[in-house]
Parts: C-alpha cells; structure tokens; sequence
C-alpha cells in the first residue's frame, strides 16, 4: 500500500497498522479492509503533525452520544430518533457548541442537506458552511452513517493519495519477489477469490509444477495430516513447493505443522524450497486457527474481492493478458474484445450485487475468477468455431451453466439472465449503454487495444446503486452498517483510542459504570410472580418466561459492573473478563459477556442500554396484573414468537377450535401513537414495533 515516494516513517507506520488491522479482521470481516488500514494511517499522520485533535478524531471513531438526551424539537423531527443523541453528542466538540440553537435557527436548510443523496459533497447549511471536510464527516457520522466510507474515502484521498483507497488488481508475480524459503506465504481465502491458479503461474515461471512433481497441492482434510507432514520435509529437502489449502479445516494439525516447520528451515532448508497456506477466517470472533507465530512471521496475501464497480471491472480485465488478446487476432478480433469487456462488466456487476445483502442476491453465491476465466476460454473457442457470433450460445453458457451453476434460487437466475441480455448482444459494438447510468458505455473495439480499456475504466463515473438496476436507496443499509463495522474495527485495533490517541479510559469506564448500576431496575420477584398467577394462561406464561430471562440478564449485568468497579477501585484483581468488559464499555460497544444472555441487537453500548430499560419498564407493566399491555412492543420481547403463539392459543380456548387449525391475520390500523390505544382488543392484541425495510408508509392508507 505504500508509494516509493513516502518517506519510512511512513512506510513502517503504514506496515504497523496493516499487520493490527490484519490481526484483528482475520476474526471477522475482511470487507473494506483498505479503507480501514488507510483511514486509520491518515488519522495517525495528520494527529503527529498537528493537523488533527486526537480527541476530535475519538470522538468520530467513538461517536459520542449524550448521556441526557434533551427534548428534540418539533421542527427537527426530521432526524430520527435514534440519531438525535448522537448530534447532541456533537456540542461535545467545540466547534459544534451551539449546533442545536444553529439548527433550530435554520431547519428548511438543514432537512434539505439532510435528505440529499450525496450530504458528503452539497453545501451545507449557512450557519456551518465554512466546516472543512473532517468536520463534516463528524456531521455524517451523527445522521448520515450511510454516506461515512465515501467521505472517508475523499479524505484519505485528499490527504494521503488515491493509491490509498483505489485497489490495484493483485500482482502475483510482484508479491513472488517478497517469498523465501524460511518464511510461509499465508494467503486468507475471501468468497470468490481462489489462490491456486497464482500460484501455480508463478510456479511454471520458475520451473516448479504438479506436473513435474516438484509442486504439491494438498487439499486439507481428515486423514491427509501424515501425507501432509511427509511433502513439507521431502520440499525443504529437495526444493520443491508445497501448498497446503483449506487449513481451517485441521485446527489440530497446524500446531503440529508449527513445529515442522521450524524444524524443515532450522536444518539448511534448499533455497528453492517454497510453503503457501489459504485459510479462511474462523467463524467466531475469539476462536484461532493460524498459531500466533505462524501468522506474525508468515508473509500475509489478503486478495480482498475488490467491493466497488470500477475496481471489480479493472480486475477482471487483469485476469487476460496481452497474449490471451493476440489470440483472437486470428478471428473476430472486434467482437472478441467487445465481448470480453461485456463479460467483465456482467462478472463485476453479479459480484457487486452481494454486498446489497438480500436486495442483491437471495441466497450466497461463490461467482469466483475461476467462472471468468472459463468463460473468457469459452468465448475464444466460439469465436473461432462459427462464422457468425453466437449470442444465444453465449449467453446460455454463461447463465445457465458456467455462473448459472452456482445459483438455486429462481428469481437469482432471472436477475443474473437479465444482465447476460443487456450485456452479451450485438449492439455491445456501438458503443451501448452498459447500465442505468448515464456516461456508462461500452468503447469501440476497433479503436481501444487491452490497455486502453484499462484506461477506459477509469473514466467511468462513480459507482451508484442504479447501475446494478437497484432503487438508490438501496445502498442505505448497506454503507450504514459497513462505516459502522470501519470504525469499530478501528477502535478494536487501536485499544480504544481511535487512531488518534488519547487517554482518561478508566475515568470514563467509571461514569459508565455509575450511571448504568444508578438507572438499573431491581430483579423480578420470582416468587411474587408464580404467587400471583393463579391461572397459568399463555399469557401469564409468556410474561413469566421473559421475567426470568430479564433477571439473569439483570444479574449479569449488576454483578459484573460491581466486579469491574471493585477492580478498578483496586479492591479485586482486574480478570480477564473485567478487562474485556472495560475495553468494550470505553467503545461503545455490547460486552460479550451481557450480549450471551440478552437479546439480538446492532446498536451502540449507549443506546442499548436505553433500550433494555424500555423493554424492563414494559415488562414491568405487564407483570402488574400479568395482563399485556393494551399494545404490546413485540420487538422488545426477548421471544416475540412465544407472545404471537400465546395468541392463538387464547383464542383457540376461548372459541374452542382446535389450535392447528388457527392462523394469523394482521389488520394495521391509522393510529402511529401506542399510549392512545384505549382498550386491548377484543380478539387477538395489539402489537407495535414492527419496521419497515425498502419502503415507506403511505399517510392515511392503513392497511389498504
């Protein structure tokens, strides 16, 4: 990631953080893992040379949220309700001290900032018009996570250089200069990225192949540890190059791996000899598969699957080289290059689609390289096997067998056969609009050689959802919830300090602490409770089961915090556990150890936290007279399913029908405001809480 041109302070800063944040993503996502590395860097740099306040840049990677959230006005209803402690939060920094009475002062301009599609860019409103673009991206933070990755982006960009935040297609044969024979390559497996055919192109190059015997590629599995033990020795003896894939699989064998290694290079290994791994990440965050002194000393390849459009196309193109264009001179060269820059397009768009989540593709396809490559051979030979190109041939290929093979979903196999109709036609020759955005065309085959379609992807403009065929709001959970997972990568590799520095975490681990045992409800009263059901109706049992679950969560909760306070106050030995409680406290974030017992939820430690006593106080409500509430807050049960079957078995009582044969019906009514329901319903209840994803409420309609 580094230019030649960055002195080496930079350059061993830069390989720091790439190694902290490698370190910590192989537990999680890889998604975005340059921009992470890059942002991180930039903060760094600008906090040592005195461009940045370390604690300004906390409180962005933190976002700090106001522990008393004040009444939020009538004409700035427009932020959500979640969002609005994050911007009182803001009057923090000083110089968002009056931001509050500067938009009150000026709502109309500050909804029509808030609601454009791109705040990262337009003119903000007059009263902060002169923010330059880090305080912006403060401003982004608190109501518009979603448009944080492109801000970050521009900024890393602005200060650092675009090589920081555009991914260069990976280079093989660059990264081979770097191996040894004392040092393993570990290459991390993302989804639709497979290491093999690299590895086995720098191998012919320097003369080492399967077929030659002196390149062993073992799949990893049960009963391959023995085989496996044998090539390692026999390659550090001989030189030859031995790969060992899949090693997430043999967790048991990789501390035996571990010592073998050590002692195949202690003992004069041959300086052809040659060691790859390809590993996945594990599953769950504490669990390790690489022993620690194999992935510190080993030399890391992370090929992340490239997550923008530009980066994907100039990617695929990578994978033809100039030898693989000089073929199709002897037949249809026009088309042929045509073609192949519209099966690139169609292979970025298929691979671009998931991180849309299920808006992209119902269910997790592997589209891999290995699919673009076959198709590019398919296309060659069609070529020159018919006089006129085969559209139909071509795109029933591709569709149905080569990426068609992976998709089991129906309309997944519409999605992708729509792209291979607009794309793999005749009119791919004259300049066709390639996607829904405008300026996005296919280039004149007889005009542009390789390179300049290298160059043409450049010119291309930027990246937005309609291009994929998707509504523009369809990137909105998808950007919010990845800025959310950068930042909190950050925070992970940097202790707490947000890159920027800083200090006083055991005082504000301490505020935390009082406010949370200070604001937490006493347990239930088990006993009073069984006492007071005389009639154990579903009903009754549903607000008992969530009473108990509620106080071992309580329980929890107090127990721990009260530990952690002895800790820190020196009257207890600081554990493991307190340590880790302390650490996700100062980030804001769920501990581990209450997110065991609680219930599922994405939401910062701060707002969480609001959100458990509203669901203790409805809890609370309920077990007065072990009666529901005239409308029941559904998401805020540990088990709504529980509540939903309660139903149907108190009606299938009181009607005296059989409870297979019930079924819901869901009537949603014009009221927005829970406390005006009156009376609970006569039949069924009434229930609140449900969000609505990709659409909006029209005003007035009911259930129409």
């Amino acid at each position: 990631m580094t230019p030649k041109s960055l002195d080496k302070r930079v350059a061993d800063l830069t390989e720091s953080i790439t190694f902290q944040a490698f370190n910590y993503t192989r537990r999680g996502t890889f998604e975005n893992h340059k921009l992470i590395v890059s942002t991180m860097l930039t903060f760094r740099i600008m906090v040592r040379k005195g461009l940045l306040d370390p604690n300004e840049v906390n409180s962005l990677v933190k976002k700090e949220v106001a522990a008393e959230v004040t009444h939020q006005p009538e004409s700035l209803k427009f932020i959500p309700e979640a969002s609005w402690s994050a911007v009182k939060g803001l009057e923090g920094i000083k110089i968002f001290e009056h931001l509050l009475n500067q938009m009150e002062g000026e709502p109309h301009l500050w909804r029509k900032w808030y609601v454009d599609e791109r705040p990262e860019i337009v003119e903000l409103p007059k009263s902060v018009k002169d923010l330059n673009l880090f305080y912006r991206i403060l401003l982004l933070r608190a109501m518009r996570p979603d448009r944080l990755t492109n801000a970050l982006a521009e900024f890393v960009t602005m200060n650092m250089g675009v090589e920081y935040v555009e991914a260069e297609p990976f280079d093989i044969v660059a990264t081979y200069d770097e191996m040894n024979n004392i040092t393993p390559t570990f290459f991390v497996l993302f989804p639709g990225v497979d290491p093999t055919p690299e590895v086995e192109l720098i191998g012919k190059m320097n003369g080492k192949s399967i077929a030659e015997n002196n390149f062993i590629n073992i799949s990893m599995g049960q009963g391959q540890e023995s085989f496996a033990d044998n090539a390692l020795k026999e390659a550090a003896k001989n030189g030859n190059w031995v790969m060992f894939q899949n090693v997430h699989l043999m967790q048991s064998w990789m501390k035996t791996f571990e010592r073998n290694f050590e002692i195949a290079v202690d003992v004069d290994p041959h300086p052809d000899f040659r060691c790859f791994i390809s590993s996945e990440p594990p599953p769950m965050p504490m669990q390790e598969i690489i022993p620690e002194s194999i992935l510190q000393n080993a030399l890391k390849v992370a090929n992340e699957a490239a997550s923008d459009l530009k980066s994907n196309i100039r990617k695929a193109l990578s994978k033809f080289d100039q030898a693989f264009y000089d073929k199709a001179k002897e037949h249809k060269e026009p088309e042929f290059k045509a073609l192949l820059f519209g099966l690139c397009m169609f292979h970025a768009l298929i691979l671009g689609r998931r991180k849309f989540g299920s808006q992209g593709w119902s269910r997790k396809y592997s589209f891999n390289d290995g699919d673009l490559r076959i198709c590019g051979d398919v296309l060659h030979n069609y070529l020159a096997g018919f006089e006129q190109v085969p559209y139909a041939d071509l795109r029933y290929l591709y569709g149905e067998i080569m990426y068609g093979g992976h998709i089991t979903d129906y309309w997944d196999r519409v999605t992708n056969n729509t792209y291979l109709e607009k794309l793999i036609v005749p009119e791919i020759l004259n300049k066709m609009q390639l996607t829904m955005a405008p300026g996005f065309r296919s280039p004149d085959p007889n005009k542009f050689a390789r390179a300049d379609y290298v160059t043409f992807v450049d010119t291309l403009p930027p990246e937005a959802p309609m291009m994929f065929g998707l509504h523009s709001n369809a990137e909105i959970g998808y950007l919010t919830a990845l800025g959310e997972t950068l930042f909190s990568t950050i925070l992970q590799c940097s202790g707490g300090s947000g890159g920027g520095g800083g200090g006083g975490k055991d005082a504000a681990v301490k505020a935390m602490i009082d406010r949370f045992l200070d604001t937490l409800p006493q347990q239930f009263v088990m006993l009073d409770l069984f006492a007071k059901a005389k009639e154990r109706t579903p009903m009754v049992v549903v607000c008992l089961q969530e009473c108990e679950r509620m106080n071992t969560l309580v329980d929890t909760i107090r127990t721990s915090l009260e530990d952690l306070d002895a800790g820190l106050k020196g009257q207890l030995n600081i554990t493991d556990d307190m340590e880790a409680l302390a650490n996700k406290m100062f980030i804001n974030s769920q501990p581990d150890l209450w997110v065991k017992y609680a219930y599922f939820s994405l939401k910062d430690l701060t707002t969480w936290w609001d959100d458990l006593l509203m669901r203790i106080a409805q809890l609370e409500e309920y077990q007065d007279e072990m009666i529901p509430p005239k409308s029941l807050w559904i998401s805020g049960m540990f088990n709504p399913m529980s509540f939903l079957t309660a139903i149907k078995q108190a009606t299938a009582r009181a009607k005296g029908l059989p409870l297979d044969g019930m079924d819901f019906k869901t009537t949603v009514t014009n009221e927005r405001d829970p406390a005006n329901i009156a009376e609970a319903a006569e039949e069924g209840a009434f229930i609140h809480g449900f969000t609505l994803q990709g659409a909006a409420w029209e005003n007035g309609r009911g259930g129409e």
